[in-house]
């Protein structure tokens, strides 16, 4: 996979900023790896996604979680898989896309600094916020089993967003809960680029496999950045789950509700946590190693036909 005709560490940030300065590239292999592993990485593990939803709304435990999937039966298991499917497949497409290309308009021959990571990370999760949040809001609505009859497909979701008027379609329908989503988006992707070369390298560094320092760089990453952003989750899955444009709650009552349902314990805050260890660490490690492995296959066919 032409891994071996580089040295490790030092070859996996730079091998995408080798144009001569002042030659603008489109990078459009950028977009289409993050797609790429973004789909896989989600389909993979859709069925962990799914429970840990269930306790974020209902704060219950995973047994209870799981219980209700089970009573509810087979057939709506994988009910809501097809907004994250196509969501999460432009988000790769966005986040790594735009990231790759905002890194370049910072340093175009590099080297990156944190500051340029940090930087072109934040507004990768900027416009992975605005382009997305519909998406979430939509799968959100699909996955409370509270508004399974009410709502039972996509279309009856859509059909009540549209019976608001034109700004309650967007500030109470599909971009209801933005602002955390925003907040969320950006520095989450912030946190993720900033540190994932740098780990991958140092870790490529040891000797390992090539595939063991993107696992292991996505996992660290994927639950670092959930852990801290987690009560931002919690408070996006109940703001997203609420429909009804005459009784929503602003984003303050919102923080309330969840902050007293939850008896003002932060660790009922996090109940649900332990799944979002395993999800972030098992979704962005595969994300990341895909990404990866993808990477270096396009980049050894590029040097053998150069």
């Amino acid at each position: 996979m032409g891994e071996q005709n580089h040295s490790p560490g030092k070859d996996l940030q730079p091998w995408t900023r080798k144009e001569a300065p002042g030659k603008r590239s489109w990078h459009s292999h950028a977009y289409a790896l993050g797609a790429i592993s973004n789909f896989v990485s989600t389909f993979l593990t859709f069925p962990i996604y799914k429970v840990m939803f269930r306790q974020q709304i209902h704060a219950v435990a995973v047994s209870e979680a799981v219980r209700q999937l089970w009573h509810e039966g087979p057939q709506y298991f994988y009910r809501g898989i097809y907004p994250p499917l196509l969501s999460k497949t432009l988000q790769g497409t966005l986040l790594f896309g735009t990231y790759d290309s905002m890194l370049f308009c910072l340093s175009p021959v590099g080297p990156h600094s944190l500051g340029h990571r940090w930087a072109a990370g934040l507004m990768s999760g900027v416009v992975e916020a605005v382009a997305l949040s519909p998406f979430e809001r939509v799968q959100n609505v699909l996955q409370d089993g509270r508004k399974q009859v009410r709502f039972p497909s996509t279309f009856s979701i859509l059909k009540e967003f549209h019976s608001y008027g034109l700004w309650g379609r967007l500030s109470q329908g599909y971009y209801r809960g933005f602002w955390p989503v925003l907040l969320r988006n950006s520095l989450g992707s912030a946190l993720y680029f900033s540190f994932k070369d740098p780990i991958q390298n140092s870790l490529a560094e040891q000797g390992l496999p090539h595939w063991v320092p993107a696992l292991v760089s996505g996992s660290v990453n994927g639950t670092i950045t959930c852990l801290v952003l987690y009560p931002l989750i919690v408070l996006v899955a109940n703001m997203q789950s609420h429909i009804g444009w005459q009784s929503m709650p602003s984003l303050w009552a919102s923080v309330q509700d969840v902050w007293d349902t939850r008896g003002r314990k932060v660790f009922l805050i996090y109940r649900g946590g332990s799944l979002v260890i395993l999800r972030s660490s098992v979704t962005w490690g595969l994300t990341t190693a895909i990404h990866d492995f993808l990477q270096r296959r396009y980049h050894s066919r590029k040097e053998l036909k150069d």
